[in-house]
């Protein structure tokens, strides 16, 4: 799952952080690039962590939680480590959520592009 949002990660010539969350919210796997945004390390564990929280993408939560929306201020909530940037994406085998993926330092298009080129090299592992 790493490698594969690092190479998506590469084409777009930005350095990242990729991290993975299982079931629980748990931390099982992280990369950092070379070079990556230090700063970027808690927003795509955090957008991992949030994907899970909610079962939904963070880029999706991101438009429910503008002001006037139905959950503006959720960023707020589980201690503050709601991220709603996108880049976070939950991780489904089968129709089932066994985590979730988050990616950060670059756009937020390119953020869910290496996040969902990470589970795509899972879900082609399983398949």
């Amino acid at each position: 799952m790493l490698q594969a949002g690092e190479a998506r990660a590469a084409s777009f010539g930005v350095a990242y952080n990729i991290a993975v969350v299982d079931e629980g919210g748990a931390l099982v796997a992280f990369a950092r690039q070379d070079g990556a945004l230090i700063g970027s390390i808690d927003l795509a564990i955090g957008k991992a962590v949030t994907a899970r929280l909610f079962d939904k993408t963070t880029a999706y939560l991101s438009e429910l939680a503008q002001p006037g929306a139905p959950l503006f201020g959720i960023e707020q909530s589980n201690g503050g480590r709601v991220i709603i940037f996108g880049g976070g994406v939950p991780v489904r085998i089968d129709g089932e959520i066994i985590g979730a993926v988050g990616a950060s330092a670059g756009t937020v298009e390119q953020d869910i592009s290496v996040a969902e080129a990470a589970i795509a090299a899972l879900n082609s592992s399983n398949a």
